[in-house]
């Protein structure tokens, strides 16, 4: 595989939700009455290093890391607070980010062959 990029040192964190738990919190917040915004996402965070190094290691790349400049306007930090969907909606995330990579990688390699 190609190696990967990372802009900045890899500090920098995100946090990232699974496709099928957006669909249901999205799903719940139109079923509601609520007219406030609602944070709908996985408050779990990662850093950038360490989800590329997540990804090399479950598919058994060879891929290597390389870092680059970060762009000025980078965020530190993304992590939702999604306290409003869990007391409004009654919601929270489900599918961990491991389980999540790894139902992705498996529909990947069926669909790109």
């Amino acid at each position: 595989g190609e190696d990967v990029t990372i802009f900045g040192d890899g500090k920098q964190t995100r946090s990232f939700c699974f496709v099928s738990d957006l669909i249901d919190g999205i799903y719940k917040l139109l079923l509601s009455n609520e007219p406030m915004p609602v944070n709908i996402g996985n408050p779990n965070e990662i850093t950038i290093e360490d989800f590329a190094k997540e990804v090399i290691k479950l598919t058994g790349s060879k891929s290597k890391l390389i870092y680059q400049e970060l762009p000025v306007d980078d965020p530190k930090v993304r992590q939702p607070d999604i306290t409003r969907a869990k007391n409004i909606l009654g919601w929270q995330p489900k599918v961990d980010r491991e389980e999540g990579l790894k139902i992705t990688l498996e529909y990947f390699k069926k669909e790109v062959k």
